[in-house]
């Protein structure tokens, strides 16, 4: 089963808004590293990673061990398949989405349907009683006298 974490957006927005991201390793991101994140509306993000790529490369070449700088860019795709999904929830957040919690389903289907029995659930729950606070002026009033007990304790002899 895999974990899905539902981002819901703000509120006053439509339900078809909500986000299901799956909390895996994703093989596009780590194939495709900035064209993942480019279609997944991550710009900043793509840019980086697309520029560090090049910026790798580029010393790989420059000195004279091109396999140095394509194991470097490696390690930024491998970065991208293994944190693409947490910087897809980041980017969410920033746009004022919060996270509602986390689903386990075997697809995306399943986890739609398992929210939606979650949050009916929810809304036949009764509200919680409010809370009692006690009246100040009804406490005891505060002890004078030594601390720690050393000398006197207030209402003893």
């Amino acid at each position: 089963m895999a974990i899905y974490v539902v981002m819901e957006p703000p509120s006053g927005d439509k339900a078809e808004d909500i986000r299901f991201v799956r909390d895996s390793f994703t093989w596009l991101g780590f194939l495709f590293s900035p064209l993942w994140l480019a279609w997944n509306r991550l710009w900043i993000e793509a840019v980086l990673a697309f520029v560090v790529m090049a910026v790798l490369s580029a010393i790989g070449e420059r000195l004279g061990l091109e396999w140095a700088g394509s194991m470097l860019s490696l390690l930024v795709s491998l970065y991208v398949g293994f944190e693409g999904q947490a910087l897809r929830m980041a980017a969410l957040r920033r746009r004022g989405c919060r996270e509602w919690g986390v689903v386990a389903a075997d697809n995306l289907g399943d986890a739609e349907i398992r929210y939606a029995a979650e949050v009916d659930d929810h809304a036949e729950e009764p509200a919680p009683m409010p809370r009692i606070v006690p009246d100040a002026s009804l406490a005891r009033p505060p002890q004078t006298g030594m601390a720690l007990g050393l000398t006197h304790t207030p209402g003893r002899p």
